[in-house]
């Protein structure tokens, strides 16, 4: 991975990302991983003159983790993907599909989450 990556935690993320705002970078997306036992990785993909930035955050699973839709509005979709393919919940986020962005009703198990059920969508 090309340009400079950041290591933040849940309780820094955000006000990163309100820096990578401010300092005029575009938020480009997020890429999800799995980082060991119960653990995911995401990195947070920005762009400012063709340079590249990632943050780096890497979180246990069963916490919430602070939504940034509400520094960068796009930031939305990505988090509701990342919900509806991983077990995880986003904190704030502006708007939540609950785990019906891109899955059918008929799904019932979350994709990247070895034999985790969904519970039925009315």
């Amino acid at each position: 991975m090309k340009g400079k990556v950041i290591d933040v935690t849940l309780d820094t993320v955000v006000g990163e990302v309100m820096n990578m705002k401010n300092d005029g970078q575009r938020l480009v997306t997020f890429s999800t991983y799995a980082a060991g036992e119960g653990k995911m990785g995401i990195l947070y993909h920005f762009d400012k003159e063709l340079e590249n930035t990632h943050l780096r955050l890497i979180v246990d699973m069963d916490k919430p983790i602070p939504s940034v839709s509400g520094v960068y509005f796009s930031a939305l979709l990505v988090e509701n993907e990342i919900r509806d393919q991983w077990d995880v919940v986003f904190d704030g986020l502006i708007l939540d599909f609950n785990r019906t962005l891109l899955l059918d009703p008929e799904v019932t198990k979350v994709p990247l989450a070895n034999n985790l059920k969904i519970e039925p969508k009315n």
